[in-house]
């Protein structure tokens, strides 16, 4: 329903003509996703309706600016169930990686990091951390992001989150 608004918006704009009208409707579901607090990434909807990443990112920003959308942050503990539900961890886990999270929130670490990077290494150190070994690949594959992305900012999380506050 929101899509189907965000493309009304954009055809009474006058911005439809000349481009393809699936890039149109992928790129108004994708806004409507992030518009809802949907965890959908780029790549998903890419995937799902056969249209170049770049593409649907480029329309997305122009419907952004042009209709002047506010649109929330993704917030990484959204990102966890995901991850969690595919490689099929506990909730022991699942609840630790949410406190990592809160405590990299609180004190303000996560901000400008991707969310489902950042998810991503949390689960990892919480999935080392309850003998529930599963390797930076594995998470990576399932995040969507690289295993670069889980090493570095696992570092960075025990560094500045776990050994400062050592509440967890």
């Amino acid at each position: 329903e929101k899509s189907a608004y965000i493309y009304r918006k954009i055809q009474a704009k006058g911005l439809i003509r000349g481009r393809k009208i699936s890039t149109i409707m992928a790129s108004s579901v994708y806004a409507a996703c992030r518009h809802n607090n949907i965890p959908r990434t780029l790549n998903d909807i890419s995937k799902t309706v056969d249209i170049d990443r770049y593409d649907i990112a480029t329309f997305y920003r122009l419907i952004v600016k042009e209709l002047d959308l506010k649109m929330p942050v993704v917030d990484p503990i959204q990102c966890i169930s995901r991850i969690a539900s595919n490689i099929e961890s506990s909730e022991k886990v699942n609840r630790y990686t949410m406190k990592i999270i809160q405590k990299a929130e609180d004190i303000e670490f996560s901000a400008g990091k991707d969310p489902m990077g950042l998810a991503g290494a949390a689960l990892y150190i919480a999935c080392n951390k309850m003998n529930e070994p599963h390797s930076q690949y594995e998470i990576a594959n399932v995040a969507n992001i690289s295993t670069v992305t889980i090493r570095n900012l696992a570092k960075m999380l025990i560094d500045k989150v776990i050994f400062t506050n050592n509440t967890i």
